[in-house]
């Protein structure tokens, strides 16, 4: 099976705030610039309100219609009664990715004890790896940043890519 060399992505902002036009969108702007560094064609871009429906909708059309290898969502991951977005994820998405999340935890626990109450998870919908990051810009970055050694791989293995991972033995 080919792999495409290009990646086509998706940022989805989630902002009750955001949407209404009352907080511009720093995190979402800080994301973009990330993708675009790994060379990911950014083909959808949204600032939506915390409604989990209209969340698990917008993953579910960047990942089975518009066919986006990577979507990765920022704000709603935290214990605040509107931050929904990792329980919409997790409705949408056929595996777990948790050693993705673990990471980003892990990174972020260097910087703030608030990190231990993060609840973003990672996983796959078809064939698109979604990522849920915080909506602090320093926060989407720092966990998005400690995760793009591993993305391409993983997304060439959620593709169908069938080499193997470990060097064969000499």
């Amino acid at each position: 099976m080919t792999v495409p060399t290009s990646l086509t992505g998706g940022v989805l902002t989630v902002s009750d705030k955001g949407s209404r036009g009352m907080r511009e969108d720093v995190s979402g702007r800080e994301v973009l610039h990330l993708l675009e560094g790994m060379s990911v064609r950014v083909d959808a871009y949204e600032i939506i309100p915390d409604d989990k429906d209209m969340i698990k909708q917008k993953l579910i059309d960047y990942a089975d219609h518009r066919k986006l290898d990577l979507i990765v969502t920022t704000g709603g991951t935290g214990v605040s009664p509107r931050d929904v977005t990792p329980d919409a994820t997790l409705e949408v998405v056929d595996k777990l990715i948790p050693g993705m999340a673990e990471m980003m935890r892990l990174e972020s626990m260097s910087k703030t004890p608030y990190a231990m109450i993060s609840r973003a998870v990672v996983g796959i919908r078809n064939k698109s790896l979604i990522i849920n990051l915080p909506g602090s810009p320093k926060g989407a970055r720092e966990n998005l940043s400690v995760l793009i050694p591993a993305l391409r791989h993983a997304i060439e293995k959620i593709k169908g890519d069938e080499t193997d991972c470990a060097q064969p033995l000499q």
